[in-house]
């Protein structure tokens, strides 16, 4: 089962290790270039010393007397955390509650394989995977940073050892419900939720509270790498690995295959009249999606509003990759804000290709024909998926816009930027709307290449944030669609390219509905 595991996810496993190392190796080769000398790192090691900075990146151990190294493993290291722990989640989820849900685990089953099999393979596989990551971002800190052996390792251990933890609470999640998608919801609400108490004991104290040492995302962070080096924190995840798996193999033998452990609510006798509709059934199957991607783009937004007025404190000191970044010293804050609401661009990017990717999900799960065997045409379905998701783009940048205005009007005492900024994020919606035009022309003409919208967003992400440290020329910069609104409120508003970029995204999006019109379902 293991071996199986590992064949069918012999793409998907190497490219997380291959993203972690890259991840690893861009901060080790960039950051000495950003950071000049010594006092621009004590500089920007300042900002992230202050309440709000702990509260986005973990209690700061060592920046009070930063390194390239102390700078990296303190001040990065909690998205590394982050993202282990989403890996192991989907992993756990994928070959367990996945295979359930879609029958494959009773042909399976059918054979000589036991009850439990299939979590062990899938924790073996987690595991695994785990290691390989930790190899990966090792040998880039020592490799491409030159960093020390000791602090390296230690740091590679911690990102290894937190995934372990949530691949243990996955264990547990998915004998819950019968569905990969709450089983995955709510390991991902445990996540959550570990972010806030983090981020709650964090901000209290410096270099962490009581509250801290109650999250398990905090765990690895007070290893402090580079500064103290203590390895027993470790013990923790490691033991909240163990208990989520005991208790899953527990919980696995309470159930029957396919079923979950929590009843599920029986449904109305009739349906509501919306969801008879192509709009409504792709507004119900996106509803939660806008709703926890809003919630989540909405807190991260008020704390980078929040940040606004320890940005001005700290601004003659920035590094000039910084001030370059926002704009000049002159307009530093609305700089920053603009770049901001740029940034939650890129995410809401995100946001319209999963959707789409979602959609191209229940097109190969077989969810799709039957929609398509009623009096629906596919420019019905497709429309209105697209039509939805736009929406809900709308949605997140507004959401996004007005938290970001309400952080920053409550630290500097001027409430105009809560209307201005809502106007700034509303005018980065052209971009990510021909974000999602194109992952909706390669849903209709190359279904299987959908991911490949994700290099639109990846390279403006680069562009946008490192173009100017690396002199690219304008036509790089322009090649970008998140690079032609004005950016406000830094600039004034441009209803050119406004409207050229709209008509982009409308365009593809018909290329996508006329291809998807022609070609074969499930192909």
């Amino acid at each position: 089962m293991t071996r199986f595991l590992l064949r069918r996810d012999r793409v998907r496993l190497p490219a997380w290790a291959v993203g972690f190392a890259v991840f690893m190796g861009y901060l080790a080769a960039a950051l000495p270039a950003v950071y000049g000398d010594e006092a621009q790192l004590q500089a920007v090691s300042q900002l992230f010393r202050d309440p709000v900075g702990r509260l986005m990146v973990g209690p700061g151990y060592g920046l009070e007397e930063p390194s390239l190294e102390r700078f990296v493993a303190n001040g990065y290291g909690l998205y590394f955390l982050i993202l282990v722990a989403l890996m192991n989640i989907l992993l756990v989820s994928r070959h367990t509650r996945v295979e359930e849900q879609h029958n494959r685990a009773e042909l399976v089953r059918a054979n000589v394989v036991g009850r439990y099999a299939s979590l062990t393979a899938a924790l073996a596989v987690a595991v695994i995977t785990d290691v390989a990551v930790a190899g990966a971002v090792f040998a880039m800190m020592t490799g491409v940073g030159g960093y020390g052996a000791a602090g390296s390792v230690l740091f590679s251990a911690a990102v290894a050892a937190t995934g372990l933890a949530f691949a243990g609470v996955a264990a547990v999640t998915v004998q819950l419900s019968e569905y990969s998608r709450a089983a995955s919801g709510m390991a991902g609400a445990v996540l959550g939720a570990s972010y806030v108490v983090r981020s709650g004991g964090d901000m209290a104290e410096q270099e962490g509270s009581l509250l801290s040492w109650f999250s398990p995302l905090a765990w690895g962070q007070q290893t402090a790498p580079f500064v103290l080096d203590r390895w027993w924190p470790l013990l923790l995840p490691l033991a909240t690995a163990a208990v989520g798996i005991a208790v899953g193999y527990a919980l696995l033998m309470r159930r029957d295959l396919g079923a979950g452990l929590l009843a599920v609510r029986a449904g109305r006798p009739r349906a509501s009249p919306w969801l008879g509709t192509p709009w409504g059934l792709a507004l119900r199957l996106q509803r939660s999606s806008i709703l926890w991607w809003a919630a989540g783009l909405g807190i991260a937004a008020l704390a980078f509003g929040a940040y606004a007025d320890t940005l001005l404190q700290a601004a003659g000191d920035l590094p000039a990759m910084f001030v370059d970044l926002f704009g000049g010293a002159e307009q530093m804050l609305a700089g920053y804000l603009a770049y901001m609401a740029r940034f939650m661009a890129f995410l809401a990017g995100a946001y319209a290709i999963l959707s789409v990717q979602g959609l191209r999900a229940e097109e190969t799960k077989g969810r799709g024909e039957p929609v398509l065997a009623t009096p629906v045409s596919r420019w019905e379905w497709l429309g209105s998926s697209l039509a939805v998701t736009a929406a809900g783009v709308v949605v997140l940048m507004a959401v996004a816009g007005a938290a970001t205005g309400l952080g920053a009007a409550l630290v500097t005492g001027d409430s105009q930027h809560f209307g201005d900024l809502l106007l700034a994020y509303l005018n980065q919606v052209p971009p990510v709307l021909v974000v999602l035009g194109a992952a909706a022309l390669l849903f209709g003409a190359l279904p299987r290449a959908v991911s490949a919208a994700w290099v639109v967003v990846g390279y403006g992400l680069v562009v946008g944030t490192f173009g100017a440290l690396m002199d690219l020329p304008d036509t790089a910069f322009d090649a970008s669609p998140f690079h032609h609104p004005a950016q406000m409120p830094a600039q004034e508003f441009a209803a050119g390219p406004v409207v050229v970029l709209l008509a982009i995204a409308a365009v593809l999006a018909a290329l996508g509905l006329i291809a998807f019109r022609r070609r074969s379902v499930n192909v």
